[in-house]
């Protein structure tokens, strides 16, 4: 009896609207995995304060939420950006476009094509390669573009070689075929494109996901223990946000 009192307690603490965080190892490799269920959990992005200045870190954000009587829970970076913290591509935040699509090739892992869009509705996540977005004109409430594209209908990016020698820490996105479910993976040591790819495709069975970035890649896990502080600020943010613990 006290086995069930003791798991009925657990299941009592744990946050209605908490995402859902694990420790694991695929193919030799350890990464943390954090999904998102967006029936009940609410996702947005983040980029600059009521000020206009970037947040930079996950406690700032957590900082001007709790204003809100609300806290941050499961946070990561959420795209590429320049110096002064503006997005590289496509973000809109909350029906506000601040950066237009970026269509072309060009240098870096961003203009590794195709590229994708993360497109965020009302209980609705959709990882989207670029070029589809554009053509399909697809509405996001908000929605960051970055890139490469790590798996694309259920194909990894062509331009992945097996035998790669580039390992960084990567982190990045995928979408369920229903738009219900957005799994966040980062890397805990330096792991290829292809090994990162084939995390998503193989082992997490999505068949669209999108890279964020490396080795500036950073995740709150709080569940975890994992606070995801550094000393350099970020860009784009992407995050749950939960009612404030009573």
């Amino acid at each position: 009896m006290w086995r069930v009192l003791a798991v009925l307690g657990l299941l009592a603490a744990t946050p209605l609207h908490a995402a859902q965080c694990r420790d694991i190892e695929y193919s030799g490799n350890g990464y943390t995995i954090c999904e998102v269920d967006l029936a009940s959990e609410t996702l947005r992005l983040f980029l600059h304060n009521e000020s206009g200045t970037p947040f930079g870190y996950f406690g700032s954000i957590d900082g001007a939420l709790s204003t809100q009587g609300t806290r941050l829970g499961f946070a990561t970076n959420a795209g590429m950006y320049h110096d002064d913290r503006a997005p590289v591509g496509l973000y809109i935040e909350d029906g506000k476009e601040v950066q237009r699509v970026i269509t072309n090739a060009g240098p870096g892992n961003f203009g590794l094509l195709p590229n994708g869009v993360l497109c965020l509705n009302d209980g609705r996540a959709d990882v989207i390669e670029t070029l589809r977005y554009v053509n399909e004109a697809r509405k996001c409430k908000s929605a960051t573009q970055s890139g490469p594209m790590l798996v694309i209908d259920g194909k990894l990016h062509p331009r992945f070689l097996k035998d790669s020698t580039s390992r960084y820490i990567r982190n990045g996105v995928g979408s369920s075929q229903d738009g219900l479910r957005a799994v966040f993976a980062i890397s805990n040591q330096p792991v290829t494109f292809h090994e990162f790819g084939s995390l998503y495709r193989d082992h997490l069975a999505l068949k669209n996901a999108l890279y964020f970035d490396g080795n500036i890649s950073r995740m709150r896990a709080p569940d975890l223990g994992r606070k995801g502080a550094g000393f350099t600020a970020l860009g784009p943010i992407i995050g749950v946000v939960e009612p404030e613990k009573k």
